[in-house]
């Protein structure tokens, strides 16, 4: 069943954080979503084993992977609200395709913000031409998203690096060109914030396996697969960062790209949850009335709605610093929690007064689906109330938003890429 989507203007409300180019932008999500999204679904939900590696090529022609990447490189430069209109109107349509979208963008982030000169100088003019996608790999199997857990090691050889463990969760796994893999390479016992290393390993490295694509609950066409790595050598220039800022790398990437991105595709399942009840309680007939004119449903309707407005303008809102170079982690970090658990209750609430119908409804099926796959990812609930509650204590280590100005700052004096 393909959905029925309706291009729609953006709210007022978000009128303090969107310029002209987010607008347009806004519509020509919505317009891809309809055109080339909309119509795919079907194929994807028939065949879940399948990956959208076609709508990606499209997308990548449109150089949306590189919405952050500075046009130095070849990118948009667009910032971060940019990234999160895209999206999340995409998402509105298909979290899977929204979830592609997101993926590559945040070990792009990563490169931009720990690359070295010829680093960056290689790989994002790549990203922003859609010729090569990136994918993160820090979940490990038994560690989970630990990442003081993570027992990938990477030890020295001759003029390079030697690395052996396994991925889980891979983002993009199927389609990305190279991988930004977190390994220790420091013994036992050293704490974790100086243990781990980041390395840029290429698709093609021998004794780099890709697992077969396994279809998961939802985000279907979207693959998060495993990758074996059976002593992979790189060569020293593919360390990225410095030896032992693995952690710094990885949290930073969550925190400032990967957050803000779960959030958007949060937002996106909760847009379409309300649209798709809306529409059906006007068009439901009962009591020679609406079922949207009965005013226990208007209650529950009225619920999801407020917890849309609210996830919304969280999401805007934290983003919207972080271009402006506010510090802001605590903000990236509630948007991500509440937009899940906000999302979660709607999708409930549109299960249960669709009624049976909902059993059948091939659409809010796929919501429904989905919604969990943003819960895990850049962090649980659990882990945002932690680092919430290291705000409140005035414990936090460090601000990324604030590193992340700073270096935003002097880029502003680099000069260009030769």
């Amino acid at each position: 069943m393909t959905p029925t989507v309706q291009s729609t203007a953006p709210p007022s409300a978000l009128s303090p954080y969107l310029t002209d180019q987010h607008q347009a932008l806004w519509q020509e999500a919505d317009d891809f979503a309809a055109d080339e999204v909309a119509p795919r679904i079907g194929r994807w939900e028939a065949n879940p084993e399948r990956v959208a590696s076609t709508v990606a090529k499209l997308m990548a022609s449109r150089r949306w992977f590189a919405v952050t990447v500075p046009p130095r490189f070849g990118g948009m430069g667009a910032g971060h609200v940019a990234k999160s209109v895209l999206i999340h109107r995409i998402g509105r349509v298909s979290a899977a395709v929204a979830a592609i979208l997101q993926a590559t963008h945040i070990p792009a982030h990563a490169l931009d913000m720990w690359g070295t000169v010829e680093q960056r100088a290689l790989w994002l003019p790549q990203v922003a031409d859609g010729s090569v996608l990136l994918s993160i790999a820090s979940t490990e199997p038994e560690a989970g998203g630990h990442i003081g857990g993570i027992e990938t090691t990477a030890e020295r050889d001759g003029r390079g690096w030697v690395i052996t463990g396994r991925k889980a969760h891979v983002g993009n796994s199927h389609i990305a060109g190279a991988h930004v893999v977190l390994a220790r390479t420091a013994e036992r016992g050293v704490s974790a914030s100086r243990a781990l290393t980041a390395f840029l390993v290429e698709s093609g490295r021998k004794r780099l396996t890709v697992r077969r694509h396994m279809p998961s609950l939802g985000l279907h066409g979207f693959s998060f697969g495993r990758l074996d790595l059976d002593r992979v050598r790189v060569p020293e220039e593919n360390v990225l960062g410095e030896v032992g800022q693995g952690m710094a790398v990885g949290q930073s990437a969550s925190i400032l790209c990967g957050r803000p991105n779960i959030t958007a595709i949060s937002l996106g399942i909760h847009d379409a949850l309300v649209e798709t009840t809306t529409r059906f309680l006007e068009g439901r007939p009962r009591y020679g009335k609406r079922l949207s004119d009965q005013p226990v449903v208007r209650d529950r309707l009225g619920a999801m709605e407020g917890r849309l407005r609210t996830a919304r303008d969280l999401a805007y809102h934290a983003v919207h610093l972080l271009d402006r170079g506010h510090s802001c982690d605590a903000e990236l970090i509630n948007a991500k929690l509440q937009g899940h658990q906000l999302a979660s209750l709607s999708a409930v609430d549109a299960m249960e007064l669709h009624g049976a119908q909902g059993l059948t409804d091939q659409v809010l099926q796929r919501l429904w689906r989905d919604i969990p796959h943003t819960y895990a990812p850049a962090g649980t609930a659990e882990v945002q109330r932690l680092r919430l509650a290291d705000a409140a204590l005035d414990e936090d280590p460090r601000s990324w938003s604030e590193y992340l100005a700073a270096q935003n700052a002097w880029a502003s004096t680099e000069p260009a890429p030769a």
